[in-house]
């Protein structure tokens, strides 16, 4: 993963291309928050980008930092996952807290990392709180609505409401000063931010566990938890696909967003929207952001972004063949140990030319 960091950071640096978005370089504390303490004020300057608000976020809450570190890494696994089957794969995610202009720029793909950074930031603080690693924080009080006569309000809840205080203030931060960017920029991702928070308090649902004799369930305690990252990845992602361009209005003493095309709506609460439209990610152009598809493998009998014919762009594709060499047929034996036999497999893979 360091490899493909600075290989990805020589390679916008050599054309000039790099570009500081504060909005997310809290990302790069993956780079150099992982390994640190964070039991002492001066660790909150280890990170050049976080603005003045975010700074004193941290050394007022440091035990939060273990929290923030862990959603820069989900985030970033989260993004490469999520697009592993597109042309644009996130993989300049992994250049933090540097970027290329793919997500420095307004873009539909830097709304999507915004929505995300937002909705992880206040996910691991919820998820932590229940965990028992925060004092400042418990388990999420029991829900306000009653219970069915089939269950009981127990167990401990993510406590969603303290994440989203927290995550909002530590990732919204960057947006609310004036240095970060245009208003414009800074309205879209605000807005983006508020989408992915969104969808995380959509994420939360009922959870339950069976007490009784031989699992008979005669007593069943739920509670309120958050669902998976993949879930709210995936969601997010659909709205990406939806995303909506936008510009800025002045409407009355107040500047908003409307739609490009449809001037006369608003734009909706769950809409990811963008400013500037995205090249098509075929082709290597570092002043657009993209690192192009050459040597990126596809599949050859899928018809989704996956597929050759869309990943390669119309250039075509080299077929490899490649022997796997692996165990197989293991057996156990009393006692103690297994043994295996070494099988070959030859598999096929398909590269953009």
């Amino acid at each position: 993963m360091t490899a493909c960091r600075n290989f990805l950071l020589l390679f916008a640096s050599s054309l000039d291309v790099i570009y500081q978005c504060t909005g997310i370089s809290w990302l790069g504390l993956t780079a150099d928050g992982s390994s640190v303490g964070w039991n002492q004020t001066h660790h909150c300057k280890l990170l050049d980008g976080l603005v003045p608000d975010q700074l004193q976020l941290c050394k007022r809450n440091l035990e939060l930092m273990h929290s923030i570190v862990h959603a820069a890494r989900l985030t970033k696994s989260a993004c490469r996952s999520s697009f592993s089957d597109m042309r644009w794969n996130c993989s300049s995610i992994e250049s933090a807290p540097h970027f290329t202009p793919d997500l420095a720029k307004g873009t539909r793909e830097a709304a999507f990392v915004f929505s995300l950074a937002a909705a992880l930031a206040s996910h691991s603080i919820a998820r932590a709180c229940a965990s028992g690693e925060l004092p400042s924080c418990s388990c999420a009080p029991a829900p306000s609505e009653q219970a069915a006569p089939d269950f009981r309000w127990g167990g401990c809840g993510d406590n969603v409401r303290y994440g989203l205080q927290m995550g909002s203030a530590f990732s919204d931060a960057p947006m609310r000063n004036r240095r970060s960017g245009p208003q414009a920029f800074r309205l879209i991702q605000l807005h983006n931010n508020a989408v992915g928070r969104q969808a995380l308090m959509d994420a939360l649902e009922m959870k339950c566990k069976c007490h009784g004799v031989s699992g008979s369930c005669s007593v069943k305690t739920c509670w309120k938890g958050l669902q998976d990252i993949n879930s709210i990845s995936a969601d997010l992602k659909s709205k990406y696909l939806s995303a909506t361009k936008v510009i800025p209005r002045q409407i009355g003493t107040r500047r908003q967003l409307v739609p490009r095309e449809m001037e006369v709506r608003p734009v909706g609460e769950n809409e990811l929207v963008y400013l500037v439209s995205s090249p098509d990610y075929c082709s290597q152009n570092a002043k657009q952001g993209s690192f192009g598809t050459t040597d990126r493998q596809c599949n050859k009998t899928a018809t989704g972004s996956e597929s050759c014919g869309l990943m390669c762009c119309g250039r075509g594709y080299n077929a490899y063949t490649e022997v796997l060499v692996e165990r197989c047929q293991c057996k156990y034996h009393w006692c103690c140990y297994v043994s295996c036999k070494t099988c070959h497999r030859t598999i096929e893979r398909y590269v953009c030319k």
